[in-house]
């Protein structure tokens, strides 16, 4: 899918980005420091929902710029880690299937903590995360 990006982000939208991957990485960094999966601290924890919504509201407002591309790569970040996780915790629920459901939760919380780390980079520089 080819992004228009011919137009340049407003500095406050840039700083509301920022903000927001400082959010969703404060959650991740939460799960990774205490008993909680990071993909669990990552959905649950307010600071990603907070990050969420504000992605929401400010994401029509990087149409037609790089940004754009960063507000959906992070509510998509963030809904198909709901899924995943889900489908890990009913395969858990099974018990048979714990022994793939524990696994797909560790995988899961990296997938995320790579999507962010890309994202975050992508921004650095300026580009769209693709």
């Amino acid at each position: 899918m080819q992004l228009d990006t011919s137009r340049t982000p407003i500095h406050s939208l840039i700083k509301i980005i920022y903000l927001i991957y400082a959010l969703h990485m404060f959650s991740a960094l939460n799960g990774l420091l205490s008993p909680a999966f990071i993909v669990t601290a990552f959905l649950t924890g307010w600071p990603s929902i907070i990050a969420l919504v504000m992605s929401y509201i400010w994401r029509n407002d990087a149409s037609d710029t790089y940004l754009h591309s960063h507000f959906i790569w992070l509510i998509s970040t963030f809904w198909y880690a709901l899924i995943w996780i889900a489908i890990a915790w009913l395969l858990i629920l099974t018990l048979v299937g714990m022994v793939i459901g524990v696994p797909m939760l560790l995988i899961t919380g990296l997938w995320v903590v790579y999507r962010l780390c890309k994202g975050f980079l992508a921004l650095n520089k300026q580009r769209v995360v693709d």
